[in-house]
């Protein structure tokens, strides 16, 4: 998984059969101390996100296996989720405790 800040959205006017209306979006990708990595990106949107948004996306089949209806589509890159809250520890740090409203895992 990789964490990307939206910059804007992108337009196609021919798409390929399975992803007719799919929102493509351009994406900064960012490391884990949200600095830029590398050159900005499309990435299919299946969560509604937005400009300015910090995101979290997958890649390659994954990216293909998250798209709405056909799973068989070229698609490369996806955002599946937007980040809320984001706490960066330093390494070899980790915090297990639970925050209020968060269930424990059976």
């Amino acid at each position: 998984m990789l964490f990307g800040r939206v910059k804007g959205t992108a337009v196609c006017t021919l798409k390929y059969p399975g992803t007719e209306g799919l929102k493509l979006l351009i994406v900064q990708p960012l490391n884990k101390r949200l600095e830029p990595l590398g050159p900005l990106q499309v990435a299919a949107d299946v969560v509604d996100a937005g400009p300015g948004n910090l995101c979290v996306m997958v890649r390659s089949r994954e990216a293909a296996l998250a798209m709405p209806e056909v799973k068989f589509v070229p698609i490369d890159l996806a955002i599946v989720g937007v980040v809320d809250e984001l706490t960066v520890l330093p390494d070899n740090q980790f915090d297990f405790t639970l925050k209020p409203g968060y269930q424990p895992l059976t």
